[in-house]
């Protein structure tokens, strides 16, 4: 082939001379990998330009591998690595290298780096502590989690709806507003410092059973052993837990509570009623006696598996209203976001009753009102009022989308507050509407004649018949 080059070599460079091809593949796909585009090429770093390349065409290997895959201990493509890179770009995560991660991956030499600690202040004064993994360690936890997470989520009980495909918190606000009115009990769970807390050895039990290759199962394990690194720099080693910024840590925390409460639930309490997101769990009960017995047997199973319960947030409750009448010390429990409690309504034919049913919780509502003063919007004098309405509108309507599922009367009053601070904007831009009643009138022909004009005007109260809580 070398020694008829010369003679050829024109002939040759017309032939290959580069064209622009937009969006096509810069890798060949006779250079024995998957046709890539540029852009995909350049993160993988697999692109050599100003190398000699030869054109030896020898076929498409066997499995469409290359042969620098082949010798690898672990069959893992550079496709997966990149899709998971996607997944991470989208959420933020960036990294300059692919191939080296992947090249650690499939030859078994990947060790993850510390996680770092990271303490978010809760409102109760305590702190939550996150652990943050790299961006690297982030894509290689999303390579196993693709490839895993199908296989896992068809085991796992239909009652549990955190952090699952297909699953919400909607789904288990509107199953558990349901059987309030089914059963009058509840037992209010929690489990204190859950992802601190999950045994490295029963989680690697359940891992066992259900991820078949080595490779996934090695690296779990190496993820569930980095050491923390604090942010004096000091290393701690960890020999239970699972860090909660991590990728994957969610479906391993799914999965071992999978074991430790939804199997030995079913198998030992036949005909239980629960919704379970992530470590919060309501469990649906007949009677008082029925309640406290199940939580007593629950605490000491929790106990087996190295977890505790919350005793501040642990409760019984009774899920009063028009049918169920009896007095009891507890009659509101919250679960995500939102405070379930007796609350006066008015029916379709215009009755008024008591139902037990889900509104936001004050937490959320006065969180919701320290943003809106954070905003300072009355100092925004150079934006005209359609501009301050677009400064604001995807966070207001973020907050519909969720709490405005259930109880949207209580969410109105707590955005209500939000039509002060635009009236307050009003006085201090318009000098003839310093007084607050000429405001007010302004503000009421802006929103008769654009009643769409900002998210929280679209809130509308159809189905909701709640009048206050009781």
């Amino acid at each position: 082939m070398y020694g008829t080059w010369e003679p050829v070599a024109p002939m040759l460079r017309e032939k290959f001379k580069w064209r622009p091809h937009k969006n096509e593949s810069t890798d060949a796909e006779h250079r024995g990998g998957v046709t890539r585009n540029s852009e995909e090429g350049a993160v993988m770093a697999l692109e050599r330009r100003g190398d000699i390349v030869r054109f030896e065409h020898k076929g498409q290997p066997r499995g469409g591998r290359s042969p620098a895959e082949q010798t690898k201990p672990f069959k893992i493509t550079k496709r997966q690595v990149y899709e998971a890179y996607k997944r991470i770009k989208a959420n933020g995560g960036l990294s300059d290298n692919l191939y080296k991660l992947w090249n650690r991956l499939v030859s078994g030499s990947y060790h993850p780096h510390p996680v770092r600690r990271v303490e978010i202040p809760k409102g109760n004064g305590s702190v939550r502590p996150l652990g943050i993994p790299t961006v690297a360690d982030r894509i290689a936890q999303m390579v196993v989690k693709q490839v895993i997470e199908p296989e896992l989520d068809r085991c796992f009980h239909p009652d549990s709806y955190g952090y699952r495909p297909r699953k919400s918190a909607h789904q288990a606000l509107a199953k558990a507003k349901q059987r309030c009115w089914q059963r009058p009990w509840v037992l209010d769970m929690d489990i204190k410092g859950f992802f601190d807390s999950i045994d490295h050895e029963l989680l690697m039990r359940a891992v066992d059973k259900h991820v078949k290759e080595k490779w996934q199962r090695l690296y779990i394990e190496r993820w569930l052993k980095a050491p923390v690194e604090h942010s004096d720099g000091r290393l701690e080693e960890r020999g239970k837990g699972t860090p909660q910024g991590g990728v994957i840590s969610p479906l391993m925390a799914n999965l071992f509570l999978h074991y430790v409460f939804d199997v030995w639930a079913e198998k030992h309490w036949p005909g239980i009623q629960f919704e379970r997101y992530a470590d919060d769990i309501v469990c649906h009960c007949v009677s008082e006696g029925v309640a406290k017995h199940l939580k007593q047997v629950l605490t000491e199973r929790f106990a087996a598996c190295g977890l505790t319960l919350h005793q501040g947030k642990t409760k019984i409750v009774y899920c009063k209203s028009s049918y169920y009448r009896q007095d009891y010390q507890e009659t509101s429990f919250d679960f995500l976001g939102y405070t379930f409690r007796p609350r006066l309504a008015r029916s379709r034919n215009g009755n008024l009753m008591v139902i037990f049913t889900p509104a936001i919780n004050r937490k959320s509502a006065k969180r919701i009102r320290q943003i809106m003063r954070y905003w300072h919007l009355s100092r925004q004098q150079k934006l005209d009022v359609s501009a301050l309405s677009n400064g604001f509108w995807s966070r207001v309507q973020g907050w519909i989308n969720y709490y405005g599922q259930f109880g949207r009367g209580e969410l109105r009053r707590v955005l209500f507050h939000l039509d002060e601070h635009i009236i307050r904007w009003a006085q201090r831009k318009y000098k003839k509407l310093r007084r607050k009643s000429r405001a007010i009138r302004w503000l009421r022909r802006v929103r008769k004649a654009c009643p769409f004009l900002f998210a929280h005007w679209r809130l509308r109260v159809n189905d909701s018949w709640t009048i206050r809580a009781v």
